[in-house]
């Protein structure tokens, strides 16, 4: 039998977000990324959602470590959730080790991660898979694209990349590393899925930067413009700019503040002498003079452009003659968030650019014409769409096929199956874990559908709660009392819920003798004398909690 490579999706193939694939040959296993995703509205309380490590977990004898592509929080952010049960060296470039380490630190596994530098082109062992990174342009510096040497072939791995011509740190995508292994022979290439649906090129991040300055000259007032937090090119960009203008810059938002701190300790950013400054300083200048560089580009309700936008920041309030600039993309699912931000942010007189109505931004993924160059570029034997929903990894395995790729050399797959591979063969494997694991607080894992079921039935109808006191007999003695939630404003229904009070009352009185007396039983017939109640007078099917006391 000949010898196999597997590849495990354990989440990114299917969803945006969640990114991680497993690469395992015989006795051992590596891991590439451990990313999370943010909930949806069919989520609610959810904090994040993070892999399911049970395929690790039950093979934890076999597991060599992690290697993370680059920092962003979808390839990164379960590590802390994936470390604190199964120990093992983490590989990363300086900034995105540096990004992991202060979320390990807000965790209190710091001290014990085993963090492990690693650079263009050092190529690194992990058991048996030869690991060597390659430098690709993204919308966040020290991205990386991977090359894995393993017993059976070489599979090389894009992580989220574009293939800028003049990236700001000059550093761009090591085009001819990828062409080189195209040469030597690439046995499979898992491809960055994203902007599949976009034709063309991926313009460059450094067109931005002249839009913005565009923008900033002819600017009277002051200047808010809305970013990731992780996005250190266009943050350089925007601290020059602000030099330029003769503006100070005040950062807002933790982790805006954190990664610029990092970011600058590193040597990724250069910010000048004196020109970051607290925001009270900065507000107390001409505006003019002022540059508010903030998170919150996704309309997130707790963010600082949320509260400045609801006129409910502390220090920093929106005036007309402010420009306001959400340089970022919509992340799908954030469209009303972000379309409420903007409608307040017009009704306090500021002026508005984003992503449909100015250039302010440029995204980090490949277009399709970037993703055939990567294809004709690597060569693959065979080849994995990766990262993006359904539509996204279809699109791009039918784009692999207008240069050349035939239908069996494609593999469209999701979470749940996997490729094992030879040097003569591939087949797709099924049945594989690939369940979500809720985050909910300190709860990992403890949120299930029965909760999530009982959380929408709450948002959707509210719950009546009633307590009464029965005696030995079954007889009531004191109650019903109510409470509701979600289902009427007491102060203006007090008439309704004495006539529900009556028909819970009523429906007690209406028992038999021979009928059991106990609290489950009154508790039963109460849920029903309620919900008939209320599904009459309002066609509305509330939780019904009742609460008996027996004395």
């Amino acid at each position: 039998m000949e010898p196999a490579v597997r590849l495990i999706p354990l989440g990114g193939l299917g969803e945006i977000g969640l990114n991680m694939m497993l690469v395992e040959f015989g006795d051992d296993l590596i891991a590439i990324d451990c990313g999370l995703m943010f909930p949806d509205d069919e989520l609610p309380g959810i904090d994040y959602v993070i892999p399911d490590f049970s395929y690790i977990r039950a093979r934890r004898d076999a597991f060599r470590g992690v290697v993370l592509t680059h920092g962003h929080e979808d390839h990164v952010g379960a590590i802390p959730y994936l470390l604190r049960e199964l120990p093992a060296p983490v590989y990363g470039t300086a900034l995105t080790l540096a990004l992991v380490g202060e979320k390990l630190r807000e965790h209190g596994l710091l001290e014990s991660a085993d963090l492990r530098p690693m650079r263009p082109r050092e190529r690194f062992e992990l058991g048996p898979f030869g690991v060597e990174p390659i430098r690709v342009t993204h919308s966040i510096v020290d991205g990386m694209g991977l090359a894995i040497d393993t017993p059976v072939g070489t599979i090389v791995m894009t992580g989220d990349f574009k293939l800028d011509q003049s990236p700001l740190d000059n550093a761009p995508s090591d085009y001819r590393r990828f062409a080189e292994l195209g040469e030597h022979g690439v046995l499979v290439l898992c491809s960055d899925s994203t902007n599949v649906d976009r034709p063309g090129h991926t313009r460059s991040e450094i067109e931005v930067g002249a839009a913005l300055g565009e923008r900033f000259a002819l600017a009277t007032g002051r200047i808010i413009l809305a970013t990731f937090a992780s996005h250190i090119h266009r943050i350089q960009q925007v601290l020059t700019l602000a030099a330029r203008f003769d503006r100070r810059v005040a950062l807002l938002g933790r982790s805006m503040e954190r990664n610029v701190a990092v970011a600058a300790d590193l040597g990724y950013l250069t910010v000048p002498a004196g020109l970051i400054r607290p925001l009270e300083d900065v507000v107390g200048l001409p505006p003019a003079r002022q540059l508010i560089l903030s998170t919150g580009s996704q309309g997130e309700p707790n963010s600082a452009l949320a509260l400045m936008a609801a006129g409910e920041h502390k220090y920093a309030q929106i005036a007309r003659g402010d420009l306001v600039v959400l340089s970022a993309r919509v992340i799908p699912g954030n469209e009303r968030t972000i379309g409420r931000v903007i409608n307040q942010l017009y009704r306090r007189g500021a002026e508005v650019l984003y992503d449909d109505n100015a250039f302010v931004h440029v995204s980090g993924h490949a277009s399709q014409e970037d993703l055939k160059l990567m294809l004709n570029l690597t060569r693959p034997r065979y080849f994995i769409p990766v990262h993006g929903e359904y539509r996204h990894l279809l699109g791009h395995a039918r784009l692999a096929g207008t240069v050349g790729l035939t239908p069996d050399r494609i593999f469209l797959i999701e979470d749940g199956a996997g490729l094992e591979v030879t040097k003569t063969s591939a087949r797709v494997l099924d049945g594989l874990p690939a369940a979500r694991v809720l985050v909910d607080g300190k709860g990992i894992g403890d949120v299930g559908a029965v909760v999530l079921r009982d959380r929408q039935l709450l948002a959707d109808d509210g719950v009546i709660a009633v307590s009464l006191t029965i005696d030995a007999k079954g007889a009531v003695v004191a109650g019903p009392e109510l409470a509701t939630r979600g289902v009427v404003y007491v102060k203006e229904s007090e008439a309704l819920l004495d006539e529900l009070r009556a028909a819970v009352v009523a429906a007690l009185a209406e028992r038999t003798a021979d009928e059991p007396w106990d609290r489950e039983a009154i508790g039963a017939r109460v849920r029903t004398a309620v919900r008939q109640f209320v599904n009459q007078r309002f066609q509305r099917k509330p939780i019904v909690l009742p609460m008996i006391l027996e004395v």
